[in-house]
């Protein structure tokens, strides 16, 4: 399982503090352990 697939099962289960989760999504995206397309999608997710 990828950095993406795990975030968003986290995302999906609301197991998280919004305001955590975005930074780690920043660095995820700063350090290519996501794409863009994947970022945005699990921003969206989070709201």
């Amino acid at each position: 399982m990828n950095t993406y697939e795990s975030t968003k099962i986290i995302i999906q289960s609301g197991n998280y503090e919004k305001e955590s989760m975005l930074k780690k999504l920043d660095i995820f995206l700063t350090f290519n352990r996501i794409t863009l397309e994947q970022y945005e999608e699990l921003v969206k997710m989070i709201g």
